[in-house]
């Protein structure tokens, strides 16, 4: 079920951004993934676990880089940002322990991340189409 309601959240959060123009900023999909990238800190934070704040800390931070190297230089790098840490989703309970983690957060986060980097995909290749013509 929480992969049907993160894919659902992905494409209706995609569609309404486009629908009333918050992608056509540059820096809606950075912010989107530096946010996505916080959570999991934030789940540490409400377990209270010095511990796995730190853990959380290191792939957060890159993250966050690829956030702020994409918005820069290309939205191609937020892609695989999204798409990365959809990956890191599916393996984070094997890498790191965090007690704040709902259970059903990675399966949801999964399925947003990797929706919401196909939604940016389609919308860049879209957007270079119709600048072509």
């Amino acid at each position: 079920m929480e992969f049907a309601i993160g894919m659902s959240a992905a494409v209706a959060v995609g569609a309404f951004a486009t629908a009333i123009g918050f992608d056509k900023d540059r820096s809606f999909y950075p912010v989107v993934l530096i946010v996505i990238a916080c959570l999991y800190l934030l789940f540490a934070a409400m377990a209270a676990s010095t511990e796995s704040l730190a853990a959380e800390a290191v792939p957060a931070l890159l993250f966050i880089a690829m956030a702020g190297i994409g918005f820069r230089k290309s939205l191609w790098i937020v892609v695989a940002g999204l798409a990365l840490h959809g990956i890191f989703d599916f393996f984070h309970h094997a890498a790191i322990t965090n007690p704040g983690v709902p259970v059903w957060w990675p399966g949801w986060c999964l399925a947003y991340d990797v929706v919401a980097a196909a939604y940016l995909a389609a919308l860049l290749v879209i957007r270079r189409n119709s600048r072509a013509v």
